[in-house]
């Protein structure tokens, strides 16, 4: 006997089972890498800083398979700035987390705000193409004195 997935796929009852595990997994995977920061070398001075991850990797919660992709990140510094080590380190520490394309882009906006409170700062996920689909998501994020 055949169970009907949501997403219109006949799979087995055991299929399915393994199907729900997985997503589980990768659910509960969570960076741990903690994000450094150091003090911006021009505080009185705007200035902005851009800095691209061009093998930005996830797993789709969905179906488990891996998503590929551009991560974009520009920001004008407050008092401080991100270190770029620690950032590898955080962005590798989606590499086998299960998280949609919106949610991962958003993530890293708040996580990096959170790290460094900068005076403006937008993250871009651009997203390889799947299923014939390509995805770009924008979040950005404007201190409240964005003058300061």
């Amino acid at each position: 006997m055949l169970a009907r997935r949501p997403g219109g796929v006949n799979e087995t009852p055991h299929e399915i089972d393994v199907f729900q595990g997985r997503m589980l997994e990768f659910r509960t995977v969570a960076s741990a890498t903690p994000l450094e920061t150091f003090p911006n070398p021009r505080p009185e001075r705007e200035f902005e800083i851009a800095i691209n991850c061009p093998e930005f990797t996830s797993v789709c919660p969905k179906t488990g398979l891996p998503d590929f992709g551009e991560i974009r990140i520009t920001y004008v510094p407050g008092d401080r700035c991100i270190e770029l080590k620690s950032l590898k380190y955080y962005m590798i520490g989606f590499r086998n987390r299960g998280i949609f394309y919106e949610a991962v882009t958003n993530q890293i906006l708040d996580d990096l705000v959170a790290s460094c409170q900068p005076r403006r700062m937008t993250v871009v996920g651009d997203f390889s193409v799947r299923g014939g689909m390509k995805t770009v998501v924008t979040a950005s994020y404007v201190g409240k004195n964005p003058n300061s």
